[in-house]
């Protein structure tokens, strides 16, 4: 199936450059540019894309717009996945990208973009219902908040800590069981039992996935 990409940014040399690399990879096709968030959302309403990659910062105000599309995404077209690009990893716009949730949301810093293959990727898992959130990015979400730990971290074993690690470098569970010499079954048991261990499961505002990842890198630093 092909999936159906809207590209935004108010420097023409980017949406080209993005539109010239994603040409390589057949199941993902470039609908529409915009430059601006007007254009955007009306090429969203008109072209139904599967994934919007879009700047955070664009015309009119250049303050917020890549966060206030997606905001306005969650209610009009939920079932849009929406990435955002940042030449920087701010966690403010982090915080309010996962407020409704981590569901087909990522955020991306710009560096991350020349890999074209990580890109791809990237747009897959979010028009998947996933999250592609940088490591960069975690990074500075977890050192943004003045934590000592969690010491629900303790409860898990060696193995699932090993798990655990495995996903906060964002391996998929297929990548984590083969880097560990096991099945695929016993990767998901594993996650599952991380989550119950961290309280993660049942009625979390935001993909668990991700909470798990970050009270790791929490633990790690504290």
């Amino acid at each position: 199936m092909t999936l159906r990409l809207i590209v935004a940014d108010d420097h023409f040399l980017v949406r080209e450059g993005v539109r010239q690399m994603l040409a390589v990879h057949p199941d993902i096709e470039i609908v529409a540019t915009c430059s601006d968030l007007p254009e955007l959302t009306e090429a969203a309403g008109h072209h139904k894309p599967d994934v919007v990659l879009t700047d955070i910062r664009m015309p009119p105000d250049h303050i917020d717009e890549g966060i206030r599309f997606a905001s306005h995404c969650r209610t009009h077209q939920p079932e849009v996945g929406i990435i955002l690009l940042s030449h920087y990893a701010q966690p403010a716009y982090v915080r309010a990208l996962l407020e409704q949730g981590a569901d087909r949301r990522g955020y991306l810093l710009k560096e991350r973009v020349a890999d074209v293959d990580e890109l791809a990727a990237a747009v897959r898992t979010v028009a998947e219902g996933g999250s592609a959130i940088d490591p960069k990015v975690i990074e500075a979400l977890f050192h943004s908040k003045a934590s000592g730990g969690d010491h629900r971290i303790e409860r898990l074993t060696p193995r699932e800590r090993e798990v655990l690690a495995a996903m906060a470098q964002g391996q998929t569970n297929t990548a984590i069981a083969e880097a560990l010499t096991v099945s695929q079954r016993a990767v998901e048991k594993h996650i599952n039992s991380i989550f119950s261990k961290l309280d993660l499961t049942g009625g979390q505002q935001h993909h668990p996935r991700v909470q798990a990842v970050l009270m790791y890198l929490a633990e790690r630093g504290s």
